[in-house]
């Protein structure tokens, strides 16, 4: 790969990585499974999950691109039969068990892009707001396939356990805000709860602090001679050269000097 074809901070062939439409598909993920529930609406996230990876495969350097796009178009494909063709927690546990899998997958590619960028820019800031999303959205992954898999309700108390209450109960535990009306029942599934909280405490503490405290703005140009950065003049006026007064120390060097006609005048 030669240089103008890095990823890196530039993005694939010298273009700059875009994270803006990444994030905006991941705000349209989190906003399905906080509104909808059922089989649909599962089916419809891991569509959008598959294009939140293969966005951020767009913005990487990883060498067998064309493999993990088909590999990751094989799995989806798979999952949503199996969503579609059952209604029984394995399958949709099942299902859940990839969606988490992506999910990590794309949280680690996109980390890895953002760790490789020399200059922080608002899309770096983008990427580690999607990143810091992704997290979110595959523990409630996660925590779907326990519930599918584990034979036992996931919530204490008879809790309803779906989409919508997965995704809440992760992002209240990855934000560490802890209401308490949702709780893991099981021990394995508080374990994960607590693997989320210190995952989530982690990343806004290393990375977000530090792409924030890092970002740079536009670029400044610098001021014309004679101007400062505020826009007033320069206290000394400008060089003496391009005519400076004596009020500035410098001397009318421009002005003829007189003529000198010796002693008597003439």
């Amino acid at each position: 790969m030669t240089d103008g074809e890095e990823i890196g901070p530039q993005g694939r062939h010298g273009r700059p990585a875009r994270y803006g439409l990444l994030l905006a598909t991941l705000v349209a993920v989190y906003l399905l499974s906080a509104l909808a529930n059922g089989r649909l609406s599962q089916t419809a996230q891991l569509v959008l999950v598959v294009a939140v990876a293969f966005l951020a495969l767009r913005n990487t350097d990883f060498p067998h691109r064309s493999v993990a796009r088909w590999v990751t178009l094989a799995g989806s494909v798979a999952a949503i039969a199996a969503v579609a063709s059952s209604d029984s927690p394995v399958a949709r546990g099942a299902a859940s068990v990839w969606t988490g899998l992506l999910l990590l997958a794309t949280v680690v590619i996109i980390v890895d892009g953002v760790l490789k960028l020399d200059t922080v820019t608002v899309q770096s800031i983008y990427a580690a707001l999607s990143a810091y999303m992704l997290i979110g959205l595959m523990f409630a992954a996660f925590y779907g396939a326990i519930d599918g898999l584990g034979g036992t309700d996931f919530f204490v108390n008879g809790e309803p356990a779906n989409i919508r209450t997965y995704q809440y109960f992760s992002f209240t535990t990855l934000t560490t805000l802890g209401y308490g009306d949702f709780t893991a029942g099981g021990s394995f599934g508080r374990a994960v709860a607590v693997l989320e909280a210190l995952t989530g405490q982690v990343f806004l503490a290393t990375l977000v602090a530090r792409l924030v405290s890092a970002y740079r703005g536009p670029a400044r140009r610098d001021p014309p001679p004679g101007v400062s950065r505020d826009g007033s003049a320069s206290p000394d006026g400008g060089p003496a050269s391009d005519g400076g007064t004596a009020a500035n120390g410098g001397t009318a060097a421009n002005t003829p000097e007189p003529e000198d006609h010796g002693v008597d005048g003439r």
